[in-house]
């Protein structure tokens, strides 16, 4: 079976993009201190009515690190949607294995039941990302040193 994906694509690249919708969805409430309070409390309720746990109560601390995570990850988001590059992919596939690892890592300490659903996208767009280049990973130099 072929694997319809490939980096140099423009399906690959529709989803190097959609990654990026996805990812501004997301973060952007985390980006603010305003919007995180209210996000956090938003989250704190849907995990006790779905019985997956509450966030820890905010302080400054951690309000700091979401509001740092979230206006990263919006402004690469952004760099994505406006001009998504095959290599964008790349790169955004192994910050996603990297969250992913951190996600398992924080479940597997006792956070919030919420994080798996997070965890399923970060997997998924990671795989999705990631393996058109490993599947590729012979073929895509192979122009560039044909021309030598």
């Amino acid at each position: 079976m072929a694997y319809a994906l490939h980096p140099s694509g423009r399906s690959y690249l529709r989803v190097v993009r959609a990654s990026a919708l996805y990812d501004v969805l997301v973060t952007a409430g985390f980006a603010t201190p305003w919007t995180y309070t209210l996000l956090h409390g938003l989250l704190s309720s849907v995990g006790d009515v779905l019985g997956l746990g509450a966030l820890p109560a905010l302080d400054p601390m951690q309000t700091l690190y979401a509001n740092l995570m979230g206006s990263v990850v919006v402004v690469w988001a952004l760099l994505r949607i406006v001009r998504p590059l095959p290599v964008h992919g790349l790169f955004d596939g192994v910050a996603r294995a990297l969250f992913a690892t951190w996600q398992v890592y924080a479940l597997a300490h006792g956070a919030t039941g919420l994080l798996w659903a997070f965890l399923v996208v970060e997997v998924s767009f990671g795989v999705v990302q990631l393996l058109p280049w490993w599947r590729s990973r012979g073929s895509i130099n192979e122009p560039a040193q044909q021309r030598v």
